[in-house]
């Protein structure tokens, strides 16, 4: 058995995708959206997504970026992860 390294991901990136899961309310896409627009300002509004779970309590955004690196990627993530109404980032 080899001991093989994780791909390393090409910046910049192209439609990198993220999930964000979080307490299923009309603010979640509200937050979502305004910590994607500070790391990737550029990113495409027309890529996001929401679906909810089957019994309603959470509601997932799906959404794709250009990731230019991974201190934004990082910086994104715990901005995200940071409120108590999201619960998993992708």
């Amino acid at each position: 058995m080899t001991n093989q390294e994780p791909p390393k991901i090409e910046f910049p990136c192209e439609n990198y995708p993220i999930k964000v899961v979080g307490n299923k309310s009309d603010e979640l896409h509200v937050l979502v959206l305004d910590i994607v627009r500070k790391h990737a300002p550029d990113f495409d509004e027309t890529t996001v997504t929401f679906q909810d779970s089957s019994k309603g309590s959470f509601r997932s955004v799906r959404f794709s970026i250009t990731a230019t690196g991974e201190a934004q990627l990082k910086a994104m993530h715990e901005e995200l992860i940071a409120h108590d109404s999201i619960k998993i980032v992708i």
